[in-house]
């Protein structure tokens, strides 16, 4: 085979790849952290457009992950723990190049790190034909141990309720999936100076926390129940926007001695939604997760954009943060196989 033949047929392995994205999600809150009723935490969660990881997989002389842009090293040697573990539970050990071509924001309440490991465990399981469901791929790299909103957003999109894990660790039950009105729009609020908390401090920080009373937890129940879901699955916004904040409010005052005395982890952040709550009543508030990352959402795009544009003209968006204008997402990752004979997904 002539030089020029050899590099042919190499571009053309390489370019034999398995891609897939994976959207971001606003986690909203859960439904009762302390387990009032024996069973723990309960999570109410929303895919969103415009945040998304994705990886690639390819063929390789050895086993190696790079990575593109900014992910951290940290992104990367997260993914080749993943690798490791999806060859062990497989028994598949043929060498493989994953590349990172973008990941979510560590650590900022869009799901970062079960997007990532689900998003490698779909390339490397289509890779392979193997036939696992993404709950049994997020058992084998132990996610979605807390919170099923990152499992089945993966799966599905929209607007989530699990019921948390049960009494022997099982992973959580999905108990409701509504379509976001298309029309609807998220103000995501970014503070790239601050990170939310994770892993050991989390864990700690949980663990520390006063319990929160049944009373407090069935008025989140009530809020989820009657409010949030009706408002999304009837387009009726004002009881929606009424619910998710009623329950924000309620949970940030739980976590406030976590995140140092205060509902929202950035004071930039809790500034503008501050702002947001005395000039723009009709909208849910909220921070996702541990934060740092805050939301408002919007019953359109008019709205979501006059407000930006408000907030920057009042000054009280500060120099570390950034505004973005996103829909919701009512479909989970996609999969593009680019090897020859294979269909997209």
């Amino acid at each position: 085979m002539s030089s020029s033949s050899a590099e042919e047929t190499m571009l053309a392995d390489e370019s034999a790849t398995v891609t897939v994205r994976a959207p971001g999600r606003l986690h909203l809150g859960f439904l009762d952290p302390s387990g009032s009723l024996g069973r723990r935490f309960g999570s109410l969660g929303l895919v969103i457009n415009g945040f998304e990881t994705e990886v690639e997989l390819g063929a390789s002389s050895s086993t190696r992950v790079s990575a593109n842009g900014p992910a951290a090293l940290a992104d990367v040697e997260r993914a080749e723990a993943e690798l490791r573990l999806l060859q062990r539970h497989s028994g598949h050990h043929e060498p493989l190049h994953l590349r990172l071509v973008q990941v979510l924001p560590a650590h900022a309440g869009f799901g970062s790190g079960t997007q990532l490991a689900l998003a490698i465990a779909r390339a490397f399981a289509h890779w392979h034909g193997l036939d696992l469901s993404t709950a049994r791929l997020a058992q084998w790299l132990g996610r979605g141990q807390r919170s099923g909103i990152g499992v089945a957003g993966f799966d599905l999109g929209g607007l989530l309720v699990d019921g948390g894990p049960d009494a022997h660790g099982e992973p959580p039950v999905m108990l409701s999936r509504i379509a976001l009105p298309a029309e609807w729009r998220v103000l995501v609020v970014q503070d790239g100076a601050q990170r939310g908390l994770s892993g050991a401090a989390e864990q700690q920080a949980i663990r520390t926390l006063p319990p929160m009373p049944q009373a407090q937890a069935a008025e989140i129940c009530h809020q989820v129940l009657m409010r949030v879901l009706p408002g999304a699955a009837g387009a009726e916004f004002a009881p929606f926007a009424a619910g998710v904040t009623h329950i924000q409010r309620l949970l940030g005052a739980h976590f406030a001695p976590g995140q140092g005395g205060h509902a929202f982890t950035s004071a930039a952040v809790g500034r503008v939604m501050d702002w947001i709550g005395m000039h723009e009543p009709l909208s849910a508030l909220g921070q996702s997760s541990w934060g740092p990352t805050g939301f408002a959402i919007l019953p359109s795009m008019a709205r979501a954009e006059a407000l930006a544009g408000a907030l920057y003209v009042a000054g009280v968006v500060a120099p570390s943060l950034s505004l973005r204008i996103v829909s919701g997402r009512n479909t989970g990752a996609t999969l593009v196989d680019r090897r020859p004979g294979a269909s997209v997904r």
